[in-house]
This record gives C-alpha cells, structure tokens and sequence, in this order.
C-alpha cells in the first residue's frame, strides 16, 4: 500500500472539507458522551482487573516454585504469561495514557505507573503517546510505523538489507519489550553520534533504561528462580520465565502489528499534511491509519481492548472497557462518509500483516509478478539487484513495476 496521496483511487477524495469537519464535530459528541458518562462502574472494572491480574502473577511465581514437576511448570507459565500480558496490555498501556486519570487514584495513574517492560514508563509515554498517536501512520514521521527498522512503504527506496526484514521482525516479536525499548531512546540515531556530543537527555534516558531491564532481569532470572533453589526447581523456574516473557512479547508485537500494519491500512506522506491539521482532519488519519480485530471480550480483554484500535486512536483517552460500546457508533459514521472500517480477524490479520512485511522486504512488484514458471528467471533477477549496484537495481526496478502494472491491467480487464 503505497502512501494515500499517490493511489490511483484516493478513499478521500469523495470527501469535501466540509465533510471531514463534520466528521470531527461527530467523533467529538461521541467522545464526550463517554466523558459525560464514565463513573463508578469503570472504575471498579479496572480495579478488578488490576486486582486479578496481580493475584494471578503471585499465584503463579508461588507455583512455580515447584516448577520441577511439569504439570506445576505448564500451570505457572500459563498464568504468568496472562498475568504479563493483562498488565502490559490492559492495564499498563491503557495507565500510561491517562485513560484513568480521572479517577485521582494515585496508584492506578499515568503520572505514577511504571509498568512490567524493558522500556521505561516516561520513556514509552513521550514515544508513543506524544510522537505516534500525534503523527499515526506519516512515513518518516511515526516510527512506530516499523519502529524505524523496516520497509513500511512502496516509496521507500528499496535496497538489499531489506530483504532480511522478515527474519527482523521475527527477532524483534520475540524480543518486542527490548526493541521499544531502544526505539524509545532512537538507539541508533544516538549511537551513530561520537560519545562525547551525545546529548545528556540521551545519557540520563539510557542510564535509567539500563536500571529497568536491570530490574527486570533480576525479578524474572534471579530472585523468583532463587526462591525455589529448595525444591530443586531453579532451572524450570528460569525456562518459565524466560517463556512467559516470550509469549507476553509475541502476543503484544501481534497485536500492534495487526492494529496498524495489515494491508489495506493507509500511509501518508509528511508534505501531505498541512502545518495546522485540523481536528477533522486528525482524525480522518486515525481512522484510516488503523485496524480492528474481531473476536470474543477474552481476546478483546487480552489485547488491551487494542482490537478496537480504530476506536483506540480516534478517542485514546477514553477508558478501553468503553471501546466495544463506541465501536458501532464509529463504523455507522464510516458506512455514512463511504471509509472502509478496516477489521478482520486475529488470524487473517496476522497473516495480512506479515505479507505486507514479507511483500516489502522485496523489490516492488516483484511477489506479485512470480510464477512458479518464470521464478529462475525472477529469482536471477533479485540476485542482480542485491549484487550489481544502484544502476543494475534502477534498471530492473523499471521493468518489474512495468510487468506489475501490465499485470494489473489484464486482471482489470
């Protein structure tokens, strides 16, 4: 999906000005319905939540402390993995946003949180809440839009380290909290800078990085695998929860990609937006930026209610338990302005994410004009522009988006 400025078929431009300030002024009311309404119930919906997922963490250390016996081992890996994933997903993202603030309880509060993660809270805050929800899915902009590591669009230039972005990404699901981690602190902007001109914001945030993975690791490998040495369990316990933290970081890496990275999901380009973007405007990107996923409420209350990351974008501040009972009201406003609602589910938008990473990890146009016929014949051509240089690559770059859109025309046709 190329940026939606240079689409043959803009899904806007049916759309007047009038009609995406309208839009605003729709969302806004919906909104503030929810502000109007939030109140005892929401509240004790968290505090439950908080309540139940940290007895589940403390039950499930206390059982693997005799993690030597298998079924104990399944059991406390299976709950601290929920445990891991319920407090990164629901309850700390939705935190760390402010989406409880209202409540004035200090222990529940974005000001106050820090979460189970490699990344810092205020790290993750500036990153996410300030940089991405402010400028969702503008190439160059966002980089959460591949986190700054992959190619995310046609109009990026494509050159021959891309083709290892499928196993990049594999590495960066496995290792999801450590990656956002080093995107919080634009690592390799910063590290390409000699060590005496880094900046002190950068040396502070890194200082405190290091303290909190030091703090994690010594949680999850050192004192809850100590506390069964006793019943021989120390290893079992270390493997649980090194597996835990490998599950609560696929699932959240799944999660995030199918949100905003399936095919059909639109990019802009940053001259595309004016300087004074206008609330409609906003949220006109929020709501083509982004994906839903369709499911039961136990996969939307292990996603963080992020399966509703249409409505997640549009309104992040509104409680998440709230997003299920926004979510029709948003897609009747799609079906009246003529969008598309983009939502599939986990697996089909799992699948759709990780073609679209596969698709540009390679020339464009070069997935959709192989054939099992003409694959030498293609894959002769790929090894050239891997090897031959920048003129051999703009060479065959031309003639594989020619054979694309000859392609294109006959399937029309």
């Amino acid at each position: 999906m190329t940026v939606i400025t240079k689409q043959p078929v803009n899904p806007t431009a049916h759309l007047t000005p009038e009609d995406i300030e309208a839009i605003g002024v729709e969302l806004d009311a919906i909104r503030q319905s929810v502000l109007d309404d939030r109140g005892a119930s929401d509240a004790a919906y968290i505090r439950k939540v908080v309540d139940v997922q940290r007895k589940l963490e403390l039950g499930s250390r206390a059982v693997l402390l005799a993690s030597v016996f298998p079924p104990a081992w399944v059991a406390g890996t299976v709950g601290l993995s929920i445990a891991k994933i319920l407090e990164n997903m629901e309850i700390g993202h939705n935190v760390m946003h402010g989406q409880w603030d209202w409540m004035r309880d200090p222990k529940i509060h974005s000001t106050t949180w820090e979460w189970d993660n490699a990344s810092t809270a205020e790290g993750w805050k500036h990153s996410h809440n300030e940089i991405h929800h402010t400028y969702t899915n503008i190439v160059g902009k966002d980089n959460d839009l591949g986190y700054g590591i992959m190619r995310v669009d046609e109009d990026q230039r494509w050159i021959p380290m891309y083709l290892a972005q499928p196993l990049w990404n594999f590495i960066n699901a496995c290792f999801f909290e450590y990656g956002i981690a080093a995107y919080d602190l634009e690592l390799g902007k910063n590290l390409s800078i000699p060590k005496d001109k880094r900046s002190e914001t950068f040396k502070k945030n890194a200082a405190n990085t290091l303290r909190k993975i030091r703090k994690q690791a010594t949680k999850d490998y050192v004192v809850n695998p100590a506390l069964a040495l006793p019943t021989g369990s120390f290893l079992p316990t270390l493997a649980a929860n090194f597996t835990a933290n490998l599950v609560r970081n696929v699932w959240s890496h799944s999660v995030i990609m199918c949100g905003h990275f399936p095919e059909g999901v639109e990019t802009f380009e940053k001259k595309s937006i004016p300087e004074n973007e206008t609330r409609g405007e906003w949220y006109l990107r929020q709501m083509l930026g982004s994906a839903n996923i369709s499911g039961s409420k136990a996969m939307h209350l292990m996603t963080g209610n992020l399966s509703h990351q249409i409505e997640h974008h549009l309104f992040p501040d509104l409680p998440s338990n709230r997003y299920a009972e926004v979510a029709p009201k948003v897609k009747a406003l799609f079906d009246k302005y003529e969008l598309n609602y983009h939502e599939a589910s986990l697996p089909a938008q799992v699948y759709s994410a990780w073609h679209k990473v596969v698709r540009l990890s390679l020339p464009n146009g070069f997935l959709e004009t192989t054939t099992v016929k003409n694959a030498p014949e293609q894959l002769k051509t790929l090894w050239a522009m891997t090897t031959k240089g920048p003129k051999v690559r703009r060479a065959a770059q031309a003639r594989l988006t020619q054979q694309a859109r000859r392609k294109q025309m006959t399937q029309a046709a």
